[in-house]
């Protein structure tokens, strides 16, 4: 699922609003989601999982393309944890 399949679904089951009312509330959802990991503040969302920060320390990498070693630096990358709720669902088969 995408984020365009998401608005449609969300409007199928949302009769009473438009269509870029949704599209509106799905990106105001994202964009926020996206400031709030951007400021390093964890995003909890019960029964679903969470989302983090993590940091990435330098290492010595390799360019695929040629062989050569390349430092690459320190960096952030969000990271998402399961929830119990949802592990179940997905193991269970909803």
């Amino acid at each position: 699922m995408n984020k365009s399949d998401l608005v449609q679904r969300v409007a199928g089951r949302l009769p009473n609003l438009a269509f870029k009312d949704v599209e509106v509330i799905v990106n105001t959802i994202f964009d926020s989601m996206g400031r709030t990991l951007s400021k390093g503040d964890r995003i909890e969302i019960r029964g679903f999982g969470s989302f983090e920060v993590r940091v990435r320390h330098p290492r010595t990498g390799r360019n695929p393309k040629t062989g050569k070693s390349v430092d690459v630096g320190t960096r952030k990358v969000p990271f998402f944890k399961v929830g119990k709720e949802l592990k179940e669902k997905v193991n269970n088969g909803g």
